[in-house]
């Protein structure tokens, strides 16, 4: 009988390493199909809360949060890109130009989290990550994300209307806090049956070998 797992995975859509940790997982995942049964919730982090509604230049951005050059932040998207590759998920270089606020894009995985259907929000996580990395559009925009919902399956309609009224805003901020309080302070960190902690964008054969030995350890409890 699969073992039981639980796993929230705390990232942001705007974190490259979130793309790759997320894409290594679900390579993990399906290689551990059978021996697991796995509960996946995504949980919202912003890299950026205070970024402005209109994004900033993202060379700009890097340089004045990291302190680093130019060359050295073309350097460190190759770097990203090629990881992209080796684990199927693709960056194309130049396609963003900002980094935007990512709020909006949590209220609405909330929401997706709370549909019937359990794969929804993994699907929204998905299609936001590309929007943003792959097709370089705007995951503050209304109308990007409306779309992005529908691509997925979810109701366009419906996912206006959270965007409108500001609708799980509360919810978000709370889980923010409570990850923070955990000690949350870098992303992806996937924590699995709220015991065990993993962070970074790892390959997916550290993530099998991890949650290999935790199913492990749970039987043997």
């Amino acid at each position: 009988m699969p073992c039981p797992m639980k796993i929230d995975f705390v990232s942001d859509v705007a974190c490259p390493w979130c793309a790759i940790g997320l894409t290594s997982l679900e390579s993990a995942l399906a290689e551990l199909e059978g021996e697991i049964a796995v509960d996946l919730h995504f949980q919202p982090f912003e890299l950026n809360p205070d970024m402005a509604p209109e994004g900033e230049d993202i060379d700009q951005h890097l340089s004045r949060k990291y302190r680093t050059s130019a060359e050295q932040n073309a350097a460190n998207r190759e770097t990203i890109r090629q990881r992209g590759e080796q684990v199927g998920f693709t960056f194309t270089i130049g396609a963003r130009t900002r980094i935007y606020n990512t709020f909006d894009a949590h209220r609405l995985l909330h929401w997706a989290g709370l549909q019937p259907d359990t794969t929804l929000q993994l699907a929204l996580k998905k299609a936001l990550l590309v929007a943003y990395f792959t097709e370089g559009r705007d995951p503050s925009d209304h109308e990007v994300l409306v779309d992005v919902v529908g691509q997925v399956g979810l109701d366009p309609e419906a996912a206006r209307e959270v965007l409108a009224s500001g609708d799980y805003a509360e919810e978000v901020r709370e889980a923010e806090a409570y990850w923070q309080s955990q000690g949350i302070r870098a992303v992806p960190s996937v924590v699995v049956n709220h015991r065990h902690l993993l962070q970074g964008g790892q390959p997916p054969e550290v993530y099998l070998q991890a949650l290999r030995q935790i199913a492990a350890e749970s039987g043997a409890d």
